[in-house]
């Protein structure tokens, strides 16, 4: 299984590569020994004949071929004036195949000619055309077999391709060490930093710390570190959120039922003589409402899920001016705070009446309280529209906007307050209601003018029941 690993696949490409660029070097280089070869075959025959010329051209048949076999040609043509003589010959075994003249054989015809003397059996004659060393004539040629030179070359290029796997070897095993020691290890170590921490992600022991190596592995360390780092305190933070849920589950009922009590002796402090606690009593029953009402949010919120809605036709405008009563007790007489109902009358849409009004109501306290902080006058609006594909409910206020803080996690629980002491459950539990519909809440505009939030509710059930899946 080695070769399936990074370091034994990296090893046989860089000994192919290797091997790959040998065999272009190796063309070219049996190229030139084919050369070589022809060229130091003249050079014999060229010496060969100068023994003739200082004989005074009288040599014995046996000398005459003596210095042919030396040279490895069957014959000598020199030519030192216009004229061509023939000064050494014996019998040629077959007729000349082909001709070459090394004279000005460009590098690409002496490479076709490599390429085809290896790969054409057999033995021929060839005719060899070059120039005489040290200007001893205008030119030399030779006739001579084609199967020494086959068999030379050949075992030259055997040498060259076993030195060069020899090569391709050695660079590829130290290509690997260095391999293994620069890439491999680390990336090992960070598959173990990583198995390590998925053990136990709540151990920050575990998070990875980047070192110095390489720069793209020390960026894929640094943004698992940063991963790690966020995720652990994502689970920390699910787990107090996890254990905050079981505590108010196991409160929540007498803490209601308290509040509820409590409510009800306070109205009937409305009816006394006493006119300091008449006008402190409706404070405090809004008080209360505010304390049994987070108490439900919560409550709400840490259900494992909504119930599916229950869609009917809901006419939008009376459900509109109902939450607006309700925000209209809860800031009494002295309000500073207008709300403003303009859906059309006659407007309808297909929604759950109880989680419409719910989303609806946290999207109008949220402006409201926005507005009350500022201590100055303002307006809470709702509008509507449809077309072909959705029904849109906006909600808009002329506040101060949302700060910066409150926009990263504006619809994540616990995150997303957008006053101060706030805890963003109003956003969130209003969010996860609207995709139960299959639609979609988002917000429209923040600014120094103002904030709005729109409702998308598709038209088509089928979206609601896929998002209920």
């Amino acid at each position: 299984m080695f070769f399936n690993s990074l370091s034994g696949r990296f090893l046989m490409l860089t000994a192919a590569f290797i091997m790959l660029a040998e065999v272009f070097i190796f063309v070219p280089s049996v190229a030139r020994f084919r050369e070589d070869y022809l060229l130091s075959r003249l050079e014999r025959a060229q010496i060969a004949s100068l023994a003739l010329l200082a004989s005074d051209d009288v040599i014995s048949p046996d000398l005459e071929r003596e210095l042919l076999g030396t040279a490895g040609v069957f014959n000598v043509v020199l030519r030192r004036t216009e004229m061509r003589e023939l000064v050494l010959s014996s019998p040629i075994p077959s007729d000349v195949y082909a001709t070459f003249d090394l004279r000005a054989a460009s590098p690409l015809i002496l490479v076709r000619d490599a390429l085809a003397a290896l790969v054409r059996p057999g033995n021929d004659v060839i005719r060899v055309i070059g120039e005489p060393v040290r200007d001893a004539g205008l030119l030399i040629e030779v006739t001579m077999e084609t199967a020494p030179l086959r068999r030379a070359m050949i075992d030259y290029g055997l040498r060259v391709l076993a030195l060069s796997a020899v090569i391709s070897v050695f660079t590829a095993f130290l290509l690997f060490l260095a391999v293994r020691r620069l890439m491999v290890r680390p990336i090992r170590r960070l598959v173990g930093h990583m198995t390590s921490y998925a053990e136990a992600p709540e151990d920050t022991r575990r998070i990875i710390k980047p070192g110095r190596g390489v720069r793209e592995l020390h960026e894929a360390e640094e943004a698992l570190h940063s991963m790690q780092t966020q995720l652990t305190g994502a689970l920390r933070q699910k787990e107090r959120l996890a254990q905050l849920g079981s505590a108010v589950a196991k409160v929540s009922h007498d803490l209601r039922n308290i509040l509820t009590t409590a409510t009800l002796f306070v109205n009937r402090l409305e009816h006394s003589a006493d006119p300091a606690v008449t006008r402190a009593a409706p404070k405090l029953v809004r008080s209360l409402s505010r304390a049994i009402n987070l108490c439900e949010t919560t409550l709400a919120f840490g259900k494992a899920e909504e119930p599916p809605p229950a869609l009917n036709r809901i006419p939008l405008r009376q459900l509109v001016d109902d939450v607006f009563e309700t925000e209209v007790l809860a800031t009494g007489e002295a309000a500073k705070v207008a709300f403003l109902n303009d859906v059309r009358p006659g407007f309808c849409l297909r929604a759950d009446p109880e989680q419409l009004f719910r989303v609806i109501s946290n999207l109008v306290r949220n402006a409201r309280e926005a507005l009350e902080a500022t201590g100055r006058d303002g307006t809470v609006s709702v509008g509507a529209h449809d077309d072909d594909m959705a029904w849109y409910v906006r909600i808009s206020d002329d506040g101060p906007g949302l700060p910066p803080k409150a926009r990263e996690h504006l619809f994540t629980a616990f995150q997303g307050g957008v006053r101060k002491g706030g805890h963003g459950l109003g956003l969130a539990i209003a969010a996860e209601l609207v995709r139960g519909h299959g639609g979609r809440l988002e917000l429209g505009r923040t600014d120094e003018d103002g904030t709005s939030f729109i409702i998308c509710l598709p038209r088509d059930s089928s979206a609601m029941e896929t998002a209920a899946q």
